[in-house]
């Protein structure tokens, strides 16, 4: 059991176990898009059948290498959320495709895809830096929003008689500045607004500052700051592994300074000698 145990451990943390596993979703993906085909599904149909029993039967190998990899205390395996991520995907899939279950059978199998987050570590810190960036842009959401509200209340004011199609009422209002936050024909509703009142530009262009430029790069830089952060507390597991060049160069460096220790003691143990 002990040989067992210590293959599983050797073969879970190998390189190219964790290649093998990306390049298994990744063929797993590409034949969830081929069965959005009519024509390919039925000349191949029970081949993307086959792919993607086999996808799930890899995935099941898996989560029992990793379980057995952590013997005799297999439930460790439950303490990393990613691995109760990658186990629930497992369990959805293996919900029957048929009768009432078919649909969420099939939406089931998308979450496969997903398991790249979990496979590829850049991708779970990336996540991480968006979960731990929440707090933050919850506040500047709430900024924005406070703005869009009083900008929303002026423009109906200013331009619902001549425009009532955008800012007739407050929620048109609002869905208009969400479109112009996006910079998508902003101009169009800024010429319009413009024949009633000339000087309508500063209401634009001042919302199109506050909302697209200062806002969206608040975002940025919010997102940016907890990459870093995520990535200075990244645990070392998510550290890429050292290859076995790195290795002997370093076993190499090692050899040379004890080479060097060893000619000093050498050079001081003959010297009262000498005297």
């Amino acid at each position: 059991m002990t040989r067992l145990v210590n293959f599983s451990d050797r073969l879970v943390n190998h390189p190219w176990f964790e290649y093998s596993i990306i390049g298994v979703i990744i063929i797993n993906g590409i034949i969830l898009g081929l069965e959005t085909s009519s024509t390919i599904s039925r000349l191949y149909g029970d081949w993307l059948y086959l792919g993607n029993d086999i996808a799930l039967g890899v995935f099941i190998v898996e989560a029992a290498l990793k379980m057995l990899a952590l013997w005799p205390r297999p439930q460790r395996y439950f303490r990393d959320g990613w691995n109760i991520f990658d186990f629930l995907i497992i369990v959805f899939a293996l919900v029957p495709a048929t009768g009432q279950f078919a649909m969420i059978a099939r939406l089931a199998r998308l979450l496969r895809v997903v398991r790249l987050i979990s496979a590829i570590r850049d991708l779970r810190l990336i996540v991480a830096a968006l979960v731990r960036s929440i707090p933050s842009v919850g506040h500047v959401m709430m900024l924005m929003s406070i703005v869009a509200y009083i900008y929303a209340i002026m423009g109906h004011h200013l331009f619902h008689e001549h425009d009532p199609a955008h800012w007739g009422t407050l929620g048109r209002s609002l869905l208009t500045l969400f479109n112009i936050t996006t910079l998508d024909n902003w101009t169009q509703i800024m010429n319009a607004a413009m024949e009633q009142h000339s000087w309508a530009w500063v209401y634009f262009v001042s919302f199109v500052v506050v909302g697209t430029f200062v806002v969206i790069n608040m975002f940025i830089a919010i997102i940016i700051n907890s990459l870093d952060e995520a990535k200075a507390e990244r645990p070392p597991e998510m550290e890429s592994p050292i290859t076995q060049e790195q290795l002997l160069s370093e076993l190499r460096a090692a050899q040379a300074t004890l080479e060097r220790l060893e000619k000093r003691l050498q050079q001081g143990e003959d010297r009262p000698k000498q005297d």
